[in-house]
């Protein structure tokens, strides 16, 4: 059908596929935003699809006087659909970038528009094309762009294009297909265009908040952690140190960051931080009498992998990794020696789960906090370890006598460990976020190990996923992507055998299998989810087949965390358990 008007006749097509169009952008919208994560080929081929409507709808959208803009805004739509179809081996990097670039050609495009337009129409280029243009950006310039960006940002865009249309349809527009000048200036229903893009507009600015508030509010390590210009070659030495301030610091104690040195797998000297709080009667400056402290060495719990991660770069970075209980430790008397483990806080790579690099990061904590000048430690020696850090304990443990036979140890404590750890990737994707911890085992071991590759462990579509959960940490409020990520995942970041090959024997390398000449405690919450209560009893059990002693306990109805809370019933054990070790009592053994 053709009809005339006041400039260039154009073909007007059926009102019905305005409405087709508007109905496929919003249906398209909504899939692209609650199931982003169904594959990597059907993400890719539903935002290229989008991006295919979204052209056709720019060809379709009536604007006055709008020249050839509009027609160079869709095409470039449509030249973006192609590009994320056929681009080889295709990644999620490639289509946000695409995408962000559509977006941003888009948007000038609109402004370019704004020049030759008035009323509603001039304030819909002005505004939506502004919005877009941030969009682009923001998809640009993220540091950890992600599907769910990707599919969140792009999906609202084409909702708010559809109700556009579907708007137009219904206050009875025309659908003017190569227009060159359409035939009214004042096209109805523009109060409801002005709608959706306010919407957009409005999108766009919360997105752009929202990046700028998780990115300052992503802890970061200060100069303090920075390195000498040369690294002392043995290990445990105290580099630097000064008084460390926290609300999570008993009020009858002093503390200090630290700064000291240990050792990489390589046997390269290497640098790593940590925290020592003592109670203010080992302090030797604050009396002559002062009584000397002896020591809980505390393996934290999983923070994350990045540097900031470190608990003492972040606020209540204790409990972060589960210390809960530094009163009652000062209360007896001991001093708390928090070592923040190689990689959080100094550079990296953080061993996550590497037995060896965790062990000797507490180890060399230790020699590092009786180097302290004015406080008064004894030999004796406690290690207690949570989760990643009961991995740690039990490491420690394994290594003291030929790494470090200068540290005294009076036992070793894990709590709820990470000791069985095939068992532990096996059921990691089974319970809600814990492809979170698997980022971190998985950015650990290729960073650590020449021989284990993210390719052989990551299925494609989540490979851009895994890397990006592994910058954030735990503590801090960006790791909201990471669990709504998880959370959308339709099947786990990991290949269908992530256990085979070289990451698996790493794996089984990693569990701590060696003799522990210290009296070992492990406890183990029976309703725990992440390590669950039959992989330990196999753990416990295979050491007692291996004549090695252990105290295993159990509580009924504690979960991960909880085990280690103020008011678990397993920590007046923990404490009582750790005063008989300081005073030599006999140790109880399960296995006998």
């Amino acid at each position: 059908m053709q009809r005339s008007g006041s400039g260039l006749s154009g073909w007007v097509g059926p009102r019905w596929l305005q409405l087709t169009v508007g109905v496929l952008l919003v249906l398209l919208g909504a899939v692209l935003i609650f199931r982003p994560f169904a594959s990597l080929t059907v993400l890719i081929l539903l935002i290229a699809v989008s991006l295919a409507a979204a052209g056709l709808a720019e060809l379709l959208r009536r604007v006055p006087n709008d020249g050839i803009s509009r027609y160079a805004q869709g095409f470039v739509f449509l030249l973006a659909a192609v590009l994320v179809l056929v681009w080889p081996g295709a990644t999620i990097r490639v289509v946000a970038l695409v995408v962000a670039l559509a977006l941003l050609l888009g948007g000038l495009a609109d402004l370019a528009a704004a020049r030759t337009v008035r009323g509603t129409a001039r304030f819909n280029a002005v505004v939506g094309g502004g919005a877009s243009i941030l969009v682009g950006l923001l998809a640009l310039t993220w540091p950890d762009v992600t599907v769910l960006v990707v599919a969140v940002v792009f999906g609202a865009r084409m909702i708010i294009a559809g109700v556009r249309q579907v708007a137009v349809f219904a206050n009875g527009g025309d659908v003017a297909l190569f227009r060159l000048r359409p035939a009214s200036t004042n096209p109805r229903g523009g109060r409801l265009r002005v709608t959706g893009t306010v919407l957009g507009a409005a999108l766009a600015l919360v997105l752009v908040v929202a990046s700028i508030a998780l990115h300052r509010s992503a802890p970061s390590p200060d100069a303090f952690y920075d390195p000498p210009a040369s690294v002392p070659k043995s290990p445990g030495r105290l580099v630097r140190s000064e008084p460390y301030v926290s609300n999570e610091i008993p009020a009858n104690a002093s503390a200090w960051r630290i700064l000291y040195t240990t050792t990489r797998d390589t046997g390269r000297p290497a640098v790593a931080s940590g925290l020592v709080i003592a109670p203010d009667t080992a302090l030797t400056a604050a009396s002559s009498a002062a009584q000397p402290s002896n020591v809980i060495a505390w393996a934290h719990g999983t923070t994350g992998f990045a540097p900031g991660c470190a608990p003492s770069v972040l606020p209540d970075g204790l409990a972060a990794g589960a210390m809960m209980i530094q009163h009652e430790v000062i209360s007896r008397g001991w001093t708390l020696v928090a070592t923040d483990y190689l990689g959080l806080g100094t550079t990296g790579p953080h061993p996550y789960l590497i037995g060896q690099g965790e062990g000797r990061s507490v180890l060399d904590a230790v020699r590092a906090a009786h180097q302290l000048r004015g406080l008064s430690l004894t030999q004796d020696t406690v290690v207690w370890g949570h989760s990643q850090g009961g991995h740690a304990a039990l490491w420690t443990g394994i290594l003291a006598p030929t790494y470090a036979p200068d540290v005294t140890l009076d036992g070793v404590a894990a709590l709820a460990p990470a000791a069985d750890l095939p068992g532990l990737i096996d059921n990691l994707g089974t319970i809600t976020g814990g492809d979170i911890f698997g980022s971190f085992v998985i950015a650990a071991y290729t960073a650590t190990y020449p021989d284990v590759h993210t390719a052989d462990v990551v299925r494609p579509g989540a490979r851009v996923l895994a890397a990006e959960m592994a910058n954030r940490c735990l503590a801090e409020k960006s790791i909201l992507v990471s669990a709504l990520t998880a959370i959308s995942l339709d099947k786990s970041i990991w290949t269908d055998n992530p256990e085979s090959g070289a990451f698996g024997q790493r794996l089984k390398q990693n569990v701590p299998s060696g003799p522990i000449p210290a009296p070992l405690l492990i406890m183990q919450g029976a309703a725990d989810q992440l390590i669950t209560p039959d992989t330990q009893s196999s753990y416990v059990k295979t050491r007692c087949e291996a004549g090695y002693p252990v105290d295993y306990r159990t509580y009924v109805g504690r979960g991960h965390v909880p085990l280690v809370e103020p008011d678990s019933p397993a920590v007046p054990e923990l404490l009582a358990w750790t005063a008989d070790r300081f005073e030599g009592q006999p140790a109880k053994n399960v296995c006998r």
